[in-house]
């Protein structure tokens, strides 16, 4: 069964969201990348539906949630993320970031700890890397003076790494990256810029997987130095993929999530 939601957000914003799956199942709840809507996670939801209710939703200013008034920042989005358990009446589920989505969650998990049953690290880290300000400063002036077709043509080469330009899934992901608002877009890179929400490391007691596409540059050793502490992590790397592994590889990808989902809901119904 598929629910497609609007959820009002406290100041007067909202998000789009859908839900997949059978009522009373478990939760899994998605968190999407800069300049990707909920789609990304179409194959994650359609392997998993069967099982767990899948949660995704378009981050503010992405796909068909609203505009935010202005720069945002990772409590802002960890609020916004909050608000949406909230309005579902979700209590206890497992988080799942991609990128941007990592630092959004732990904003989440930070305010709420009690409602994470397990951690989903997909490409993204939990703090900036130094330096960061210039590139995303230039992704943002570059996007209000030539638009998001530009930002689109120049980023999916570099998320899907061997993928032909002409390729479907190339195609795809550069429609989806076009289509995100320029204003969106913009107030994402403020966020991006500089930011630390490693405060949120010391709650994350549960059961946590680290994913990284092979051939995203620096980031599997950047997921296994920032998180390797964590008391009880387990990481994955997914062969030939890029910066969206979910999206690129989704076979392999949920060959990896599947199990680790499964094993933490059967931990659950164990729990007296």
């Amino acid at each position: 069964m598929t629910r497609n939601l609007t959820v009002p957000l406290p100041d007067g914003g909202q998000l789009n969201a859908r839900i997949d799956g059978p009522d009373g199942a478990p939760w899994v709840v998605f968190s999407n990348s800069v300049m990707t809507d909920l789609s990304v996670w179409d194959a994650q939801a359609t392997a998993l539906a069967d099982r767990y209710q899948v949660l995704r939703y378009d981050q503010r200013g992405h796909g068909a949630s609203s505009l935010p008034d202005g720069p945002m920042s990772f409590d802002g989005y960890g609020a916004d993320l909050t608000a949406l358990l909230d309005h579902c009446g979700i209590t206890r589920c497992v988080l799942v970031g991609l990128s941007m989505g990592v630092p959004t969650c732990l904003a989440a998990a930070k305010a709420r700890p009690d409602r994470v049953a397990a951690f989903v690290i997909v490409d993204g880290v939990s703090r900036s890397a130094a330096g960061r300000e210039a590139f995303w400063t230039e992704r943002r002036e570059t996007a209000r003076a030539d638009g998001m077709a530009r930002i689109a043509a120049e980023t999916a080469p570099r998320w899907l790494p061997d993928v032909a330009a002409d390729a479907p899934l190339a195609q795809g992901l550069r429609a989806m990256i076009a289509a995100t608002p320029v204003e969106g877009f913009a107030a994402a890179t403020h966020a991006l810029a500089s930011y630390d929400q490693s405060a949120a490391l010391a709650s994350l007691t549960c059961p946590v997987l680290g994913l990284a596409g092979e051939k995203d540059g620096a980031m599997p050793d950047a997921i296994r130095a920032q998180f390797g502490p964590l008391p009880d992590i387990r990481f994955d790397t997914i062969p030939g993929a890029g910066h969206v592994p979910n999206f690129q590889c989704p076979e392999a990808f949920n060959a990896a999530l599947a199990p680790f989902l499964d094993a933490v809901a059967q931990d659950q119904q164990e729990l007296p």
